[in-house]
């Protein structure tokens, strides 16, 4: 099989795999999310308490939650060196949480990604409450009172303290939400105290509820937020990583609690992820559920605790709320990290951005540290490199016996191949060799293209002139354009025995396909690309020309 044929037919093959990945990716966020019947025959009655947006949740020792959501009410706000945060009194619950380090457009500080909100267009918020047996106990709808302090981060932490009482059952909850400097771990603490004189049984439990985002009205290779997975997603180190698309929460909710030693629960979406962590230091029970009007949830309800008369108790979790970092998450909790999801290509992704990281605090700009990367993969596969270009100047030197082979049999195909064959042969000639380190860079080509659309330290990062984000679309096309030149050279260098002239006129397109295709890639993966197309070139020139000579020699 010729080299150059092979390359043809495995670059429409990859088109191809991309338009068909990405386009069912399209369909299933246009496909709307089927909501939970309240009336399923599957479901008793003791398994679908009252609960507020008609959400279904586990019967805690019939324990149920409030069942009408309150008014909305004044919201307290808090800011930190990275976060602005919005607080609600019902509930105590975060219902805003704005990135200061992330802004939407990089030429300008505002307006900020916005995580959490309670818009028409993104409504997803943290919530957390406890439940029991008699009803009594404050869930995340309970009026709480914010008490005064500051709201603006001076020190090193600040607390912001609600309270919750219920003077008829002798029972009060104080609520600190601690925010540290420099960090997007919120730490949530309650604290019990129980005057009464009957024991209380009392079960935290921790959800994020969201809708889904708006759905592309269009496919489009330039929105990567169209290829990210959104949905909910849980760790455990039993089951270790499970994600559950919003498409799929009617189909296979976990209705019925899953226990889980320790871990997380988390609703991601494009480089950014909220995710309560629960104590570690018990098991907690998992739930996903939907409701009619669209929204998610999954929830984390944590082991009971008996509150003796005139005893306290103290519970602790944490909320992260940020970007995907992915040297800060392992330091969060255990398994965070595979949030920056890089599907079946994590094992060539993990070490491409692990050596991106390393050349990026080594030269300071990420696109010098992909030419970087690209020099060094080079060099890995120089040796495979150079067989094959050896293979393809021992072609050229054939060229004109092939060419005698050609108008010797004609049109008949099969003889005219069995007689190139018999020379390959002959000469120790491997036609096939031109193809094996195509076919080795082809998943480092992918999992680079998931590094650059995952990686959050990649967004907006500019390279040099006209290139201010190498996660998105070279705007001028400059770098598609000066590929398509280098694969436009590469063929000039390369033989093309056995071909007849309509596939050498459907060979000329291939510079123009690439061209167009990389048109719509992140600019960062194009200037993978080029780079090691023009080191390939650069490569190929010298041992032709080395090879040629000592041709000429002998």
């Amino acid at each position: 099989m010729n080299p150059l044929r092979t390359l043809l037919f495995l670059a429409w093959l990859f088109t191809l795999f991309l338009l068909w990945q990405n386009w069912v990716l399209f369909e299933a966020r246009r496909a709307p999310a089927t909501p939970v019947p309240a009336d399923s025959p599957e479901e008793s009655a003791a398994e679908r308490p009252s609960v507020p947006g008609d959400l279904p949740l586990i019967d805690v020792e019939r324990g149920q939650l409030q069942a009408s959501p309150p008014p909305a009410e004044a919201l307290v706000e808090v800011e930190s060196d990275l976060l602005r945060l919005r607080f609600s009194p019902r509930g105590a619950s975060l219902v805003g949480a704005e990135l200061l380090a992330y802004p939407i457009d990089p030429r300008r500080p505002e307006p900020v990604v916005e995580l959490l909100g309670e818009s028409p267009t993104l409504f997803h918020v943290a919530q957390s409450g406890w439940i029991g047996p008699d009803g009594v106990l404050p869930d995340h709808l309970a009026r709480f009172t914010a008490l005064d302090g500051p709201r603006r981060l001076e020190g090193e932490r600040l607390d912001l303290r609600f309270v919750w009482e219920d003077p008829d059952h002798h029972l009060r909850l104080e609520r600190t939400w601690r925010i540290h400097r420099g960090s997007y771990v919120l730490e949530l603490i309650d604290r019990w105290t129980h005057s009464g004189e009957t024991a209380r049984r009392l079960h935290p439990y921790h959800q994020l509820l969201r809708s889904p985002p708006p759905r592309p009205s269009a496919f489009s290779f330039t929105n990567p937020e169209l290829y990210s997975f959104v949905g909910a997603a849980w760790w455990s180190p039993e089951a270790r990583f499970e994600k559950l698309a919003f498409e799929d929460f009617a189909r296979s909710p976990i209705a019925s609690p899953r226990s889980v030693e320790r871990g997380w629960i988390a609703m991601l979406q494009h480089y950014f992820v909220a995710a309560w962590i629960p104590s570690t230091e018990h098991p907690f029970q998992l739930q996903t559920a939907v409701s009619e009007p669209g929204r998610f949830l999954i929830r984390a309800i944590g082991p009971g605790i008996l509150l003796e008369p005139g005893a306290s108790h103290e519970s602790r979790a944490r909320l992260y709320v940020g970007p995907k970092l992915q040297k800060l998450l392992p330091e969060v909790a255990e398994g965070l990290d595979l949030t920056v999801d890089y599907g079946i290509f994590t094992i060539f992704a993990k070490p491409l951005f692990w050596l991106l990281e390393f050349f990026h605090r080594l030269l300071g700009n990420w696109g010098l540290a992909i030419i970087a990367l690209t020099v060094l993969i080079k060099l890995a596969f120089y040796k495979l490199s150079e067989a094959q270009y050896r293979s393809m100047a021992k072609l050229r030197k054939l060229q004109p016996r092939l060419e005698a082979l050609k108008e010797r049999y004609g049109d008949d195909r099969q003889k005219l191949n069995q007689a190139m064959l018999e020379l390959y042969r002959k000469e120790k000639i491997n036609p096939l060799g031109g193809c094996l380190p195509i076919l080795i860079q082809i998943p480092v080509f992918i999992a680079l293209y998931w590094v650059l659309l995952e990686s959050v330290e990649l967004r907006q990062a500019p390279f040099f002139g006209w290139i201010r984000d190498l996660s998105a679309k070279d705007p001028y096309y400059v770098l598609p354009v000066l590929n398509g030149i280098a694969m436009w050279l590469t063929q000039r260098l390369s033989p093309s025995p056995g071909m007849d002239p309509l596939q050498q006129r459907v060979m000329q397109t291939l510079p123009i396909l690439f061209a167009v295709l990389f048109a719509f890639f992140p600019s960062g993966l194009v200037l993978y690309w080029t780079v090691n197309g023009v080191l390939g070139l650069a490569q190929q020139w010298y041992i032709l020309r080395k090879f040629e000579g000592s041709a000429r020699r002998a």
